[in-house]
């Protein structure tokens, strides 16, 4: 069984009428890259706050490590760093200064800071006071700091959030890389669905305080269906052929066919449909198979008739 390094079972937390988290649960495996997903007041933030042991939750459990975050916060806290929103940093003072000041309080070794300075790509411009830096060498002085003490969880919340497209680039390459190069599991928050995709290894769906996934990206690609695009005609010698290809599953717009639901995806079958319909006498102007990508099964699994119940993989 994977083992998990952050738990939530059955969180809900409430401010006064409103419920931010409804019988939250999700399991982030150790090693992972963690993309807890949702929309801009979903909950995201608030969870974080709950795992940080900076706000109780009304009921439920969060544990880190195994630790329970309300009973054992010291405990389950020891092996975290985390940015929430933006790092406060001391613009006056130089990146080097700023991580100097943290490492002294946190007593860890001086070689440590030279080493994640390292890691964030920061060792050049160290000895720059913070308030001439941009916000995405605000944000790497800010992972270097939660990396001081060689965490084996790292949340962010919200890592790429105001950066340009450049930045959203470069921090994004940094924290994939980061489980090999430190270790740690990385749980993130993003509402950028495309940036998640590209480094995620598992993810959290989150709408309304509600968990509508938690799992790996290759399940929720299993689980959502692909779609296979046939452009052909004349439409009575194609239709005949698809609905033996595939009986039901599909829907005919002119000569523009659309397969989806329970149909045969291999490339053998596939190649055997376009050889069907050239036999049948049919011009083939296009046959691809396009695969759901995370922004559309987000959308997909947000619909408005969705009971908000999660689904886990």
């Amino acid at each position: 069984m994977t083992q998990s390094v952050l738990q939530f079972d059955n969180v809900t937390l409430r401010y006064g009428r409103l419920t931010a988290l409804d019988s939250v649960s999700l399991s982030v495996p150790k090693g992972a890259i963690y993309g807890f997903l949702g929309p801009n007041g979903a909950g995201k933030t608030s969870a974080i706050r709950c795992a940080m042991g900076l706000i109780r939750p009304r009921s439920g459990r969060i544990s880190i490590g195994g630790s329970g975050v309300v009973r054992q916060r010291r405990r389950a806290l020891a092996s975290v760093g985390a940015i929430i929103e933006n790092p406060a940093l001391f613009p006056n003072l130089t990146g080097r200064e700023n991580l100097e000041v943290t490492r002294q309080m946190l007593n860890t070794p001086k070689a440590r800071l030279d080493e994640v300075l390292e890691i964030v790509d920061m060792t050049a411009q160290a000895h720059r006071r913070v308030g001439q830096y941009s916000l995405g060498m605000r944000q790497r002085i800010g992972l270097a700091r939660a990396l001081l003490t060689r965490p084996e969880l790292l949340i962010l919340d919200e890592p790429t959030n105001g950066l340009d497209p450049a930045g959203i680039r470069d921090m994004r390459e940094l924290i994939r890389d980061l489980p090999e190069r430190t270790g740690a599991t990385i749980f993130m928050s993003s509402h950028l669905l495309s940036e998640v995709e590209h480094i995620a290894t598992h993810v959290g769906l989150l709408q309304n305080g509600h968990v509508l996934f938690d799992g790996s990206l290759k399940a929720l690609a299993e689980q959502q269906q692909a779609r296979l695009i046939i452009e052909a005609g004349p439409a009575e010698q194609a239709a005949p052929v698809i609905e033996a290809f595939a009986p039901g599953q599909w829907v005919c717009d002119g000569e523009r066919y659309t397969l989806t639901g329970q149909f045969p995806r291999a490339p053998q079958a596939i190649a055997a449909l376009n050889t069907a319909l050239v036999e049948a006498g049919c011009a083939v102007s296009a046959l691809h198979l396009e695969e759901a990508d995370l922004e559309s099964t987000f959308l997909t699994l947000t619909r408005p008739d969705l009971s908000g119940k999660a689904v886990a993989a």
